[in-house]
């Protein structure tokens, strides 16, 4: 089995040596490759990619900026490994917890992993973020009937053909809830498990807005009333 971790960055040249760093440094139980897209940041992001040595380090670069579900969609064009799982360059995820992700799916328990913040201690910067993601995910637990945690989490562990199968047009933030519904639309239910998450200030770069959160609500909406696919 080989894993595709899928980066994608927008500006974080303070950031991206430490993710970089964290990312190649953990003992994952099996092959990884990092694909990372510098979607057409303006800072030194190019700079330090082509910098970085090390074999299963794979840049791409938009020569402009099209939104995090487009990088993601480059990513995946690109990628060649068995599962996937995105992991964003602002060093709120911990890559310590990808190879929890993968436990049950290596011991034959699930396909789809999703990894569940819990939003206690440091885990969030302010309380209406939190009840931003809790309220998306009851949206979508009504909607399609289902009882997941954490819709918005950027672990979200699959096949790589299954993600491709989904074919998200979400440009930016959007994709989380795309994703998530179209998988409950075809009645794929995630394992969840839980993991660390360190949210940064606005500040501090924080990038995601209500707006965004008003989004999911109108994409998630739109998946439940479309019909689901025939799989061939």
């Amino acid at each position: 089995m080989k894993l595709s971790i899928l980066m994608p960055v927008y500006n974080e040249e303070e950031r991206l040596p430490e993710a970089l760093k964290q990312a190649l440094a953990v003992e994952y139980p099996c092959d990884v490759e990092l694909v990372v897209v510098n979607d057409g940041s303006s800072d030194r992001t190019r700079e330090i990619l082509e910098g970085w040595e090390d074999a299963r380090l794979r840049p791409i670069n938009h020569e402009r900026n099209k939104g995090k579900g487009a990088a993601i969609r480059t990513a995946v064009d690109a990628a060649d490994g068995d599962y996937m799982v995105i992991l964003d360059a602002d060093l709120e995820y911990d890559p310590k917890d990808i190879p929890r992700l993968l436990e049950p799916v290596l011991d034959g328990k699930a396909k789809i992993v999703y990894g569940n913040r819990s939003f206690g201690g440091h885990a969030a910067f302010s309380f209406w973020y939190v009840m931003g993601n809790k309220g998306v995910t009851l949206f979508a637990n009504i909607l399609y009937n289902s009882y997941i945690g954490d819709l918005e989490t950027c672990y979200k562990l699959m096949p790589l053909e299954l993600y491709r199968s989904l074919a998200i047009k979400s440009k930016g933030f959007g994709m989380e809830a795309e994703v998530t519904g179209k998988l409950l639309r075809r009645r794929m239910r995630p394992y969840e498990v839980p993991i660390s998450y360190h949210a940064r200030t606005r500040e501090e770069g924080k990038k995601i807005t209500a707006m965004d959160g008003v989004e999911a609500l109108l994409i998630l909406l739109r998946e439940r009333i479309r019909p689901v696919p025939r799989q061939r």
